[in-house]
């Protein structure tokens, strides 16, 4: 797998939909779970993107410190669901955490994570903090990586 990384505006039509489409296909689809996907918050991030023969597989959104949570964050990780079990997942973490950290003098950096996915986080080096809550019905909690 390849991992480019793009603004908003370096995203091709056709990627963008790839994007959305995989975004759809895991969240509403595969966790039968209705939420608003296009939040308006696409614009400000630094897309990550994993590609294989042109398509993507991997996904993760990121943001700069103050825009979208008082820290850096990563958001809408996702691996289509054929690809996993192959690593990718951690993956396209470690270059999420790399692009924030070396690109952007990120410190500290934040993850709403899906409660069952913790362990995953957990050994990336992320730490839970607070109590665990719901979003859009699908337990989660809050968890920091110092880097």
């Amino acid at each position: 797998m390849k991992i480019k990384t793009y603004t908003y505006n370096e995203l091709t039509k056709e990627k963008l939909y790839q994007i959305i489409r995989l975004r759809l296909e895991v969240f509403v689809i595969e966790q039968n779970c209705a939420y608003q996907d296009l939040d308006n918050k696409d614009q400000k991030a630094i897309h990550l993107v994993g590609e294989e023969k042109g398509k993507t597989i991997a996904y993760t959104r990121l943001f700069k410190r103050g825009d979208y949570f008082e820290n850096a964050s990563i958001g809408r990780v996702i691996v289509k669901k054929e690809n996993r079990k192959k690593g990718h997942g951690k993956k396209i973490m470690l270059k999420s955490i790399e692009v924030l950290k070396k690109e952007h003098k990120e410190k500290r950096i934040e993850i709403s994570a899906q409660k069952y996915l913790t362990s995953f986080y957990a050994d990336l080096g992320f730490k839970k903090e607070g109590e665990d809550y719901l979003e859009d019905n699908i337990p989660h909690i809050k968890m920091i990586l110092i880097v």
